[in-house]
């Protein structure tokens, strides 16, 4: 076994550019990345990578993958993602069960894990980008597997992918098979989503449009961030009949359009708006926040007592309540600290980030396609004169109002459609109907971006006509690596002229650049106003 060891150097010193606010657009150095991750943990979740390269060189070169290899890729990629795992303790861990893997099913293989720094170091910058490019896709895809995965779906497919993968970043691979490599990291990552849309709506039923309140009724109460609906599920049949409310926050905001997650009367609503906003929102919070997936934010030690963390991630000196083996996670404490606690005294009423006091979700595709003829009328006569597919990531960079101002500017006789947790930027605005249709549609959390790409595809087969042909503009926002996978998945597709922000990622060298702007058209957002008009010309 490699032992997982980090020189002093390193320890003092890390290099990572994978998520928007990467320090100077150019790389996160030095003691501490901007997400807060150390340079310690950053060090050890480039060993984990490491680790996976050679784990799965071995298995490209002939050994048997094993549903334990499987397993230890999946959450191994997606603890690397921004914002999941900033615990040195639980990362070496992580580091470990691979070499164990490994040792099982190649114990003569005695190569040693890939240096990730030949790869930060990689003299041709078209190489490392694209090897970038393709590493943090599948860091995102795997996201989509691990909670695809929770609820009992996998696919050969993808797991075989992530092996060829990371062999080819650790490897001497030429520029011209790394972007077919690009490409099929976009395909893999569709047929991920489909999976996973088709794992959350066979488990819990078809997201239907459902109101939300932003107000917290009195007594005790928890709030859960994260993405995983199956985490949810398992703290809601915990808390029937005990007289503990359930709030989501961030990306669970979509939970309350479920049937089967919102027949429990203690769903009350969501408190908060995005990721970001969460230490300032958590502050001197009376209950307790159950982190079920990424986007955590070191706590503030008004509320660190509070915070716990389950499946992949993990904070220093947080509370972790650890996987079973068949049956469901113990939310005992969590339950039990919410009793304690007693939340507010009377209810509390907050708003989104515009004022408004209620939220609406659950226009996935099988809400909005049971109003498709409906949809194509309007657009056929002329009352839908354009669609904006306005998502993706938030974030706290400087900038992101764009979005906010994007939405106020698009005409009334325009639809958006939205995504993601960019949607808090506006998605307590009221933007009224055209025809009883609403015009702001919110499709779901990152997760739910399937959806999105389902609706488009339906459109164009109604029309006859390709997606690029339709009256349809697509402006993202990206932070970290689920977007990076879900805009692999849509230049797959051949979809052409999105418009992305708030800055285009530092991965990507000039030349790489070049072939997605000369290919796809892909280019950065300018200003509200003159992307409304080149999109409406």
């Amino acid at each position: 076994m490699v032992e997982a060891t980090l020189t002093p150097e390193r320890v003092k010193q890390m290099f990572c550019f994978q998520c928007e606010q990467t320090a100077r657009g150019t790389g996160c150095t030095g003691k501490q990345g901007i997400c807060g991750k150390s340079a310690e943990v950053a060090g050890l979740e480039d060993q984990l990578t490491g680790a996976m390269i050679a784990l799965s060189q071995a298995i490209v070169a002939g050994a048997a993958a094993t549903a334990a290899s499987d397993r230890a890729v999946m959450r191994g990629l997606f603890t690397c993602i921004t914002n999941v795992d900033f615990d040195p303790a639980s990362v070496q861990t992580a580091i470990d069960h691979v070499h164990a893997v490994k040792t099982a099913i190649a114990p003569f293989d005695t190569t040693p894990d890939f240096d990730m720094d030949a790869l930060w170091n990689e003299g041709d910058e078209d190489v490392r980008s694209l090897k970038s490019l393709v590493l943090f896709g599948i860091r995102g895809t795997a996201a989509y597997a691990y909670h695809a995965a929770a609820l009992g779906r996998s696919s050969r497919k993808v797991f075989d992918f992530f092996y060829k993968a990371l062999a080819a970043i650790g490897s001497d691979t030429a520029a011209d098979d790394l972007l077919a490599l690009v490409d099929e990291a976009g395909a893999v990552n569709l047929d991920c989503m489909a999976m996973l849309d088709e794992a959350n709506t066979g488990t819990y039923g078809t997201p239907v449009p459902t109101i939300v309140p932003l107000t917290v009724e009195d007594g005790p109460f928890i709030v859960v961030t994260g993405h995983d609906l199956k985490d949810l599920e398992e703290l809601l049949d915990q808390t029937d009949d005990t007289g503990v409310n359930v709030y989501t926050h961030g990306e669970m905001l979509p939970a309350h359009a479920y049937p089967e997650l919102k027949r429990h009367p203690q769903l009350k609503g969501n408190f908060g708006t995005a990721w970001q906003n969460q230490q300032r929102e958590f502050d001197n919070l009376p209950a307790p926040i159950l982190w079920t997936t990424n986007c955590l934010m070191s706590p503030r030690k008004s509320y660190a007592d509070r915070v716990w963390t389950t499946g992949v991630v993990d904070f220093p000196g947080c509370a972790h309540i650890d996987d079973t083996k068949g049956g469901a996670k113990d939310f005992s404490g969590v339950i039990a600290q919410a009793k304690r606690l007693g939340g507010y005294a009377e209810a509390q009423e907050f708003t989104g980030i515009n004022g408004g006091h209620e939220v609406t979700c659950g226009f996935g595709h099988g809400s909005v396609l049971g109003v498709a003829d409906k949809v194509i009328d309007a657009v056929k006569s002329g009352e839908i004169r354009h669609i904006f597919l306005v998502g993706g990531c938030d974030g706290a960079k400087p900038g992101r109002n764009y979005y906010t101002k994007l939405v106020e500017q698009i005409p009334d006789d325009c639809v958006v459609l939205t995504v993601a947790c960019g949607k808090y930027r506006f998605n307590d605005l009221d933007l009224g109907t055209i025809d009883g249709i609403p015009r702001l549609l919110d499709v779901g959390q990152c997760n739910d971006a399937y959806s999105a790409v389902e609706i488009a595809l339906a459109l164009a087969k109604a029309f006859d006509c390709t997606v690029n042909e339709l009256p349809l503009s697509i402006v993202l926002s990206w932070y970290e690596q689920k977007a990076v996978a879900d805009l692999l998945a849509l230049l797959y597709l051949g979809i052409t002229d999105i418009k992305l922000g708030p800055t285009l990622p530092a991965f990507v060298s000039p030349n790489v650049l070049n072939v997605l702007v000369e290919k796809f058209g892909l280019a950065p957002i300018a200003t509200p106003e003159e992307d409304l008009a080149q999109m409406l010309a």
